[in-house]
């Protein structure tokens, strides 16, 4: 005799559990798939109300509380409240350009058309990019020419952490069987469009890239962490995807605004389905990952990288994209030489500065890559030249300022969304940001007090949101006094 569930809390509506089953005609009892179940039903009904999140805890075998815990964390889950369609993102780039009435929200990844404003009723078209019919696949290559040829590119990872991606892979070599690869495309740093261009171009060169990796591990699952905020992008993998000839299972999985499931720990959890905290290490990935088995994880750019590398030779392991918005001409993604300097960027590729702005700072890395001032723009723009300064280039993503802008403005916005985005699971990064916004929001800073606090937070919080996210703040405090007097 079947056992019958019952679920604790809230008593389920049966016509609603009807519905969902219905509704999602999946394997139900799948938890890992309640991050997409959580979409599936908030898309259906225009939002999820507690008596929704009863009727799919019944439905997928769960408690209440899990599903409940894993729909509030994620900002693009709407508890009790309808979905809004009109949002304005309220990103460092597009603040340089004036509010835009709308739902606020973090970075969209449309630097180069700040201010953004979005009208989901009326959806942006899906771009023009190459399609599978258009695109051919080599033979999958030797695994060890594969990694001969990265090390001599001496790719690093380009999602932020700059891990050499040879070395990274060898360490999968010796794990058990059940290997598993991630593609890492939640591009949450604030300032950072890269991979959208990637995806919405030529998807098949980062997809190829991905089945080299796959090869070269052994990983018969592959899973893609996409961003919620790229539905062109989704539109086109879906479609893309199943013309791939291959005997690996890709698994194509939607994000829900979360910025800290950049971290690879926390976008593990989130495939997982549950919330995106980060995990303490040892163990890592490589040992213990997705559904605790051996992981590699790589982003979007790294893998398109791997191809260009091996069709193009080891040369093209000298070049990455670059993120540049703010106050330029020609905002835009831009591939140029690792090496290249930030004021090279803006007058060689950019346009140079907007008509009545003069350089006077710049975000090299993004919202948590630190500020660097225009008498710095010469640096090289390569991994290991920005940290002497208290900066790192990171995901690349260059966010130019003028004389126009006040880096005390800027810092507070950047310290605004650490203190949204940061997951709370650790008190220097969750009681840290928040102090820190709170006391930039006053007319006297304690400078030595904030400081202080950031030492605590880059030496003591879990993961790299928390240790990153002070980097404007010193950045702009030992560069820019005179703006917070």
């Amino acid at each position: 005799m079947k056992k019958q569930f019952f679920t604790k809390g809230r008593q389920s509506d049966t016509s609603l559990v009807s519905q969902i089953i219905s509704l999602l005609g999946n394997d139900l009892t799948q938890r890992d798939l309640l991050i997409e179940n959580l979409h599936c039903v908030q898309d259906h009904f225009n939002g999820l109300s507690k008596d929704l999140i009863a009727a799919l805890a019944e439905a997928m075998r769960l408690s209440q509380a899990q599903v409940y815990e894993v729909a509030s964390f994620y900002a693009h889950f709407y508890i009790d409240r309808p979905v809004p369609k009109q949002k304005a993102c309220n990103s460092i780039t597009c603040s340089l350009f004036g509010k835009v009435d709308g739902y606020g929200v973090p970075c969209v990844g449309q630097c180069a058309q700040a201010p953004v404003f979005i009208d989901e009723t009326k959806p942006d078209p899906v771009p023009d990019y190459i399609p599978y019919e258009n695109y051919t696949y080599k033979p999958l290559p030797d695994p060890e020419h594969v990694l001969d040829q990265l090390e001599k590119a001496n790719l690093r990872g380009l999602g932020g952490a700059g891990f050499p991606v040879a070395r990274k892979w060898r360490f999968l070599l010796d794990a058990p069987d059940n290997r598993v690869l991630v593609v890492n495309a939640d591009e949450g740093e604030p300032g950072t469009f890269k991979d959208r261009y990637c995806l919405e171009t030529n998807p098949h060169k980062m997809l190829e890239g991905m089945l080299i990796a796959a090869h070269v591990i052994n990983a018969k699952d592959i899973y893609i962490y996409l961003r919620d905020e790229y539905a062109q992008a989704r539109h086109i993998l879906e479609t893309e995807i199943p013309k791939i000839k291959t005997d690996r299972t890709i698994h194509l999985r939607r994000g829900a605004g979360a910025y800290i499931c950049g971290e690879e720990t926390a976008l593990l959890e989130s495939l997982e389905g549950k919330r995106g905290l980060p995990r303490i290490k040892p163990p890592f990935p490589a040992q213990n990952g997705l559904f605790g088995r051996p992981t590699l994880i790589n982003n979007v750019e790294t893998l398109w990288r791997v191809q260009d590398i091996l069709e193009n030779g080891i040369e093209a392991g000298s070049k990455r994209f670059y993120s540049v918005s703010g106050r330029v001409k020609n905002p835009g993604v831009y591939e140029a030489p690792v090496d290249i300097s930030a004021r090279q960027l803006v007058a060689d590729y950019a346009g140079g500065m907007l008509d009545g702005h003069q350089f006077k700072a710049y975000l090299p890395g993004g919202a948590s890559g630190g500020i660097l001032p225009e008498k710095l723009a010469d640096l090289p723009l390569n991994f290991g030249s920005l940290e002497e300064y208290g900066c790192f280039v990171g995901s690349a993503a260059l966010v130019i300022l003028s004389d126009q802008d006040n880096m005390k403005q800027v810092v507070t916005n950047l310290m605004a969304f650490f203190d949204h985005e940061s997951c709370g699971q650790c008190t220097p990064c969750r009681v840290g940001c928040e102090k820190i916004s709170m006391m930039l929001d006053q007319n006297n800073i304690d400078k030595d007090l904030m400081m202080e606090l950031s030492a605590v937070m880059q030496s003591s919080s879990i993961c790299g949101l928390g240790q990153a996210a002070p980097n404007p703040l010193r950045g702009a405090l030992t560069y820019f006094a005179e703006d917070f007097a």
